[in-house]
């Protein structure tokens, strides 16, 4: 749960999220967040936007109030090249195509959104990365910024993001469930899953600031790059 600083200036950092860690505090202050730790350390960090907890990858906060509002209205213009990678249920059958279904919040269940005429345009780009035999490997280039919106598009595509509790299944991805003739070693009780928490992570992130051009990359984690092995060696298409 270490967040890795992937670039500061005296107007802004960014940060490589760990996935399970809060960008923000949560109404309950249930738990420390990223912004709890960097207030602690600058004293003043404004919020330039947000990833869900289970999703990792490249965050930015601003150090004071005018890159706060710059980074903000860059955020809120579609002025930010905004790229994802994740992994789906099933096999995505086109190599690349657009989601435009509007998103508006679920008017019955406080934090969850859903797919209405109503909403707000949600615009998502995707492109095939990999197939396997039960997933596929997508990066994604997001042109609105909606509150879940890779989720809830996948989920509408038919291709739910993999461990995805709110818009999918929340069953942990097993090797068991990918590999033939799989046996649990009898030293272990349980198998541990290869993975239990959203496949999702905000890869990169393009903007100009300042007459600066900034390109802010957060690599895969571990637990994913251990994933996309595995699914390689026994998930394989043949």
């Amino acid at each position: 749960m270490r967040p890795e600083i992937i670039f500061e200036n005296e107007h802004f950092i960014a940060l490589n999220k760990p996935a399970g860690m809060l960008s923000i505090p949560d109404r309950k202050q249930s738990e420390p967040s990223l912004k709890d730790m960097l207030i602690e350390k600058y004293g003043e960090i404004f919020t330039v936007h947000r990833l869900d907890k289970g999703t990792s990858g490249v965050i930015v906060f601003a150090k004071d109030q005018e890159t706060h509002k710059q980074l903000s209205q860059l955020f809120e213009g579609r002025d930010v090249e905004k790229y994802y990678v994740g992994l789906v249920h099933g096999r995505v059958a086109d190599d690349k195509g657009t989601i435009d279904a509007p998103i508006m919040e679920h008017p019955g269940k406080n934090g969850k959104m859903v797919i209405n005429a109503k909403g707000k345009p949600s615009l998502t780009d995707y492109e095939v990365l990999e197939r396997f035999r039960l997933f596929t490997w997508i990066k994604f280039q997001i042109h609105t910024g909606r509150t879940h919106q890779i989720r809830i598009h996948m989920q509408q595509f038919g291709h739910s993001i993999a461990c995805d509790e709110y818009y999918g299944t929340p069953d942990p991805i097993l090797l068991s469930s990918i590999k033939k003739r799989f046996n649990l070693a009898k030293s272990e009780e349980a198998e541990r899953p290869l993975m239990a928490r959203l496949a999702l992570h905000s890869a990169l992130l393009k903007f100009d600031l300042n007459g600066d051009h900034y390109e802010l990359e957060a690599e895969v984690p571990k637990d994913l790059k251990a994933l996309l092995q595995q699914l390689r060696k026994w998930n394989a298409l043949v």
